[in-house]
C-alpha cells in the first residue's frame, strides 16, 4: 500500500511519545551534563597509553618502536626514543619513549595505532569532554597526560582488557619458561665440560703413573737401584797390581 512505511514510522513515534509519560525506558531526552547515558564498551574517541603498576613512567608498556607514528594516517603522533633502557612487562630490557605526543585536534580516531601496536601499549579512550580555550597547546597531549593505568582500561573496555591481560600473561610465562630452559641448558653444558675435563685428567694420570707416584716409594726404588749397581772405578784411581817390566840391558854393559 502506498505510504505504508510512513504510517508505520508515525505509529512508532506516537507510541514512544505517549509511552515517555509513563515509562522511563522510553525517554529519549537526557538532560546533559547532569544526566549521562552509559557508553557502550565498543565506543572509542582518542588514544591513551596503558601502564602497569603504580608508577606511570616505569610501568609504561610502550617501547618507542614508532610503528604507530609511522602508520598514523594524519601523522598526529610524535615519538622520541630514550637513550637508556628499562625492563618491559616480560623483563626484557627495552627503550622507552622519552617523548610521546598526540595532537588530538588532528587525530581522526581511526584506531590504526591500536591495531598495529605489538605491545598492547596504546588503546582507545572513551573520553570526549576535551574542550579547551587553548587551540594548540591544550589539544597537544604529552605522555603524562596520555598515560592511564591498566585498571582504567579494564573499567572502560573490560572484555578487551581481560583478553589482553591473558595474552600478556601467556607471553610472560613462555618467556620465563624459555629463560629457565636456557639457564638449565647452560648449567648442563658447564657441568658436562667440567666432567669431561675431569675424565681427561684421570686418563692422563692412568697413562703415566710415575708422575703421580708416592715420593717415598720413588726414593726407596732409587736407593734399591743404587745398591744393586756394580761398583765401577777408574784405573787412575787404583794402584796397578801388574809388576813393571825390567828394561833390557844395553850392549857393552858390565
Amino acid at each position: 500500500m502506498l505510504g505504508e512505511g510512513i504510517l508505520k514510522g508515525l505509529a512508532e513515534t506516537a507510541k514512544n511519545f505517549a509511552g515517555s509519560f509513563v515509562s522511563k525506558e522510553r525517554l529519549t531526552t537526557v538532560e546533559y551534563p547532569e544526566e549521562r547515558l552509559p557508553l557502550p564498551e565498543a565506543s572509542r574517541n582518542f588514544p591513551f597509553l596503558v601502564y602497569d603498576g603504580p608508577d606511570w613512567e616505569k610501568g609504561m608498556r610502550c617501547v618507542a618502536c614508532q610503528i604507530c607514528e609511522k602508520e598514523c594516517p594524519p601523522k598526529c603522533i610524535y615519538i622520541e626514543k630514550s637513550k637508556d633502557k628499562k625492563p618491559d612487562f616480560v623483563g626484557k630490557m627495552q627503550i622507552y619513549p622519552a617523548k610521546f605526543d598526540i595532537d588530538i585536534s588532528v587525530c581522526m580516531s581511526c584506531q590504526i595505532c591500536v591495531e598495529v601496536c605489538p605491545f598492547e601499549a596504546i588503546k582507545m579512550d572513551v573520553e570526549y569532554e576535551l574542550a579547551t580555550d587553548d587551540r594548540f597547546g591544550g589539544l597537544l597531549l604529552d605522555r603524562k597526560q596520555l598515560a592511564k593505568p591498566n585498571e582504567y582500561y579494564h573499567k572502560i573496555h573490560p572484555t578487551e582488557a581481560t583478553h589482553v591481560d591473558a595474552k600478556l600473561t601467556e607471553e610472560k610465562t613462555k618467556a620465563e619458561a624459555k629463560a629457565k630452559a636456557d639457564a638449565a641448558a647452560k648449567a648442563k653444558a658447564a657441568a658436562d665440560a667440567v666432567a669431561k675435563a675431569a675424565a681427561a685428567t684421570t686418563a692422563r694420570t692412568t697413562e703415566s703413573p710415575k708422575a703421580t707416584a708416592d715420593p717415598s716409594t720413588v726414593s726407596a726404588a732409587a736407593d734399591s737401584a743404587q745398591d744393586d749397581k756394580p761398583l765401577v772405578t777408574t784405573k787412575a784411581a787404583e794402584p796397578s797390581l801388574v809388576p813393571a817390566k825390567a828394561e833390557p840391558k844395553k850392549d857393552g854393559g858390565n
